[in-house]
Order: structure tokens, then sequence, then C-alpha cells
């Protein structure tokens, strides 16, 4: 397995990259090469810095870095030399197999379509984000990278997605919802409503590999059994988003609690485990990235926050992902249902 990181992506970088880099070397001995894109003499000295010796490193040069507040695809015209950039360019050689990029999200995406292309079947990629909730974890998909999606789009997600949980994550028999503003079949708009024509169409042919719940709403992504939660990528950035919100102000909310006198500070120490194993529940950085499923190579996008820890569970993402060759049984399901849907009258030309 060979993947690229780049480097200069996130707030902390490139310190954060490379230490995450060195501690998964460090547990997995079937990783054969990780290729560290940025300005090679920077990492070099940071390198050494964090003790970074492993002989399965690689520099490549990549003088340019894409900030995280430009435009992502204008961004990736002009600087071609980018981190995010020569990272792709690795994986569209066949050098590397995965990509694994804390920057600019709208750069990682274009630079993974653009270079990349698309798995045959796919008309669109979509970033599978993780939630935790109580029976393990549920991937909002699309969670941004396509906000003006089609019908036929998600329904392309319900696949690629149930194929992940099934192939990575181990979920037997996967769980997909349609997000909505109620579980009754007349609730939505009439994207939501083209959408499930579409997906029951593929449960009643016997074609779907999962099981169909209909509409889910915002409670069922932590309440109810649901591996797979389907909206646009405009929807899933605003969910993702808000309950990355909601988490940070609970627990700022808790911890102002607390503090305010001295008998629920001694009931906060007693409760300090199961605070913290709440904590590491809800933490992102427990669970590395974000998988942009539906493009020629394993792409895991982090978070522009993402410390050390956060970018060593990317890169094991990203192994995990090859190592259970992701993307062929993703065209292998797409292939087998290909008939299956109905004819594409039902959505407007592009």
């Amino acid at each position: 397995m060979k993947i690229a990181l780049d480097c200069m992506g996130g707030d902390y970088a490139p310190s954060v990259n490379l230490i995450g880099a060195r501690d998964l070397l460090k547990e997995n001995k079937e990783i054969e090469t990780i290729f560290l894109t940025g300005p090679e003499e920077l990492l070099r000295k940071e390198a050494a810095k964090c003790d970074l010796t492993d002989p399965r490193i690689q520099f490549v040069e990549a003088p340019e870095v894409v900030g995280m507040e430009e435009s992502g695809a204008k961004a990736l015209r002009r600087k071609k030399n980018s981190s995010i950039a020569v990272a792709a360019d690795l994986v569209k050689r066949k050098e590397a197999g995965a990509m694994v990029s804390a920057g600019n999200t709208g750069a990682a995406v274009a630079a993974a379509t653009v270079k990349l292309r698309l798995l045959k079947g796919v008309a669109r990629a979509g970033i599978a984000s993780p939630l935790p909730n109580e029976y393990g974890i549920c991937n909002l998909l699309d969670a941004g990278a396509n906000p003006e999606a089609k019908p036929s789009h998600l329904l392309t997600y319900a696949i690629m997605g149930s194929v992940y949980a099934r192939e990575v994550l181990k979920v037997e028999n996967p769980h997909v919802g349609m997000m909505s503003n109620g579980g009754e079949d007349e609730k939505g708009t009439t994207f939501t409503k083209e959408t499930m024509v579409l997906l029951r169409h593929l449960v009643d042919r016997g074609h779907a590999p999962f099981t169909l719940l209909g509409n889910v709403e915002g409670h069922d992504l932590f309440q109810t059994k649901l591996d797979v939660c389907l909206c646009d990528g405009f929807t899933g950035n605003i969910v993702l988003k808000s309950c990355e919100a909601t988490a940070k102000a609970m627990s700022k909310w808790m911890k102002s609690e607390f503090k305010k006198n001295p008998v629920r500070i001694a009931g906060a120490l007693l409760g300090k485990g199961a605070f913290q194993a709440v904590k590491d529940r809800t933490n992102y950085e427990s669970y590395g990235g974000s998988p942009l499923l539906g493009v020629n190579g394993v792409v895991i996008i982090a978070h522009g926050g993402s410390s050390a820890l956060a970018i060593k569970n990317a890169l094991r993402m990203s192994a995990e992902a090859l190592k259970h060759e992701i993307n062929p049984k993703i065209e292998e399901m797409l292939r087998k249902i290909a008939t299956s849907a109905p004819p594409k009258k039902e959505e407007p030309s592009e």
C-alpha cells in the first residue's frame, strides 16, 4: 500500500501531518510508502524535529500551497505544483493508491475529480462523513462535494455508501435513509421524492445492496440504526457543521456550569471517565477523515483543524480502503444493477 499525504494541508501543517505519518508507520507494517508532498527543504527540517526517519517515507517536491480561504477550483488551475495537486498526480500515475489531505476541501475534491476522474457508472463524487450514533457510525453522504445533486446521483451514493459500510466498516446489512423533513412518504421536496422513487424501484427489483428505511429526520442520525444518510451536498454540509458546532457548544456549556460551585466540581471529577468516553466517541479525531466516494482512487478528506491523531487515523482509513479494494467492489456493484434504474426521463437535462 502506497499513500500520498498532502503535508501542507490543514491549520497546523506541516508538523501534525508528519507526526501523524510517523505514528502510523510505527504501528502499520503493511504500508510500503508514504509520499510526503510539500516544499521538500521545509518538510525535511520538520521531519527531523519530530524524529520521522522511517525509510518508507519519500519526499516529493511541491513548492506551492493552496490556502484554506482560496477558491478550490481556481487555485488548482493557478497552482499546478501545489501539495494537493502533486498528491493527486501521484495517484493518477499509479505511484500511490490513495491520497490524504486536511487542506482546502474544494481543491481536494477538484483535484481528485479532474485528475483521477470518476469510476465507471458514477456521475458525481460524494463525501461520506462519519457521525457517531447509538449503533455505531452513520455516514452522511454527501457532506459537501455536490451541492446541486440530482436524484440519480443520490441513488449512486446509496449504492457506494452501502458498499463502503459493508466492506470497510463491516456492517453486514447497511441501512440507508433519505434526509427529509418527516418520515412520511408525502413529506419532502420534489428532489427528495424523485430520489425516493429511484430508491424504491431499486429495492422492488431486488437489486438494492441495502435495507431502505425511507425518509429519515435529523434525530435519526443519532437514534436510529442508520448507516448511510442520503442528502445533497448543500444540505449535508449544513447538517455536518451544525452537528460539530452543537457538540462544541455543549462541551463549553457543561464546563462552564460545572465550575460554578464546589459540589458541581466534585461531581465532574467523579464522572470524569464517563465524560471522557463521550468526548472520545464524538471526537472527529477518532475517525480521521471522510472518504470521497466515486473517484478513481482512494481519497480521504480530513478536517482542517486535524491533530496528529486525526491525520494518523485518516491515513489508517485510506489504508483500510485500499486493503479492502473498495473501488473495484463499488464498480462491480454498479455494473450488476446498471439496468435496474428507471429511464432518465425523470430528470431535467444538465
